[in-house]
């Protein structure tokens, strides 16, 4: 799995990251279980400082994606279930409020989709995966 942080983007290089292996863990392509690189391994390898890939860890470990095992570092938790759980009611909440609303069911697809267009926009510049290991890329060098 490919990390890459784009440094001429406003989103901060932590949420980028946070972003970018939520979506890994939620699409499974970090199944439960993976042992995520350190932190100062993976700020080397992404030319970031250690406490930004540390925020990055504990929002994932707040929203239960990841946990901290002590020495033994930090993994793939199973909240991705739970967190596709959250977004199944979340989708059947929606659904509710569109037919009491009386919205159609493209403009309720249309509205559905700007919002995922907007709040997935800081994970666009992720490279698809091919395995379930974690690389970094160094951030680009400003022009």
């Amino acid at each position: 799995m490919l990390i890459k942080i784009d440094g001429n983007t406003p989103v901060p290089p932590y949420e980028q990251l946070r972003a970018q292996l939520a979506a890994r863990i939620a699409d499974r392509t970090l199944p439960v279980g993976t042992r995520l690189p350190t932190i100062r391994q993976l700020a080397a390898d992404l030319g970031l400082a250690a406490n930004t890939v540390a925020r990055a860890y504990r929002e994932l470990e707040a929203a239960g994606l990841v946990e901290t095992r002590g020495r033994a570092g930090s993994f793939v938790s199973a909240g991705g279930e739970r967190a596709r759980a959250e977004a199944s009611m979340a989708a059947r909440d929606y659904a509710a409020t569109i037919r009491r609303l009386g919205l159609t069911r493209q403009e309720a697809l249309s509205i559905a989709t700007a919002a995922l267009d907007v709040a997935l926009t800081s994970d666009k510049t992720a490279v698809p995966a091919t395995g379930s290991r974690v690389r970094a890329v160094p951030a680009a060098e400003p022009p």
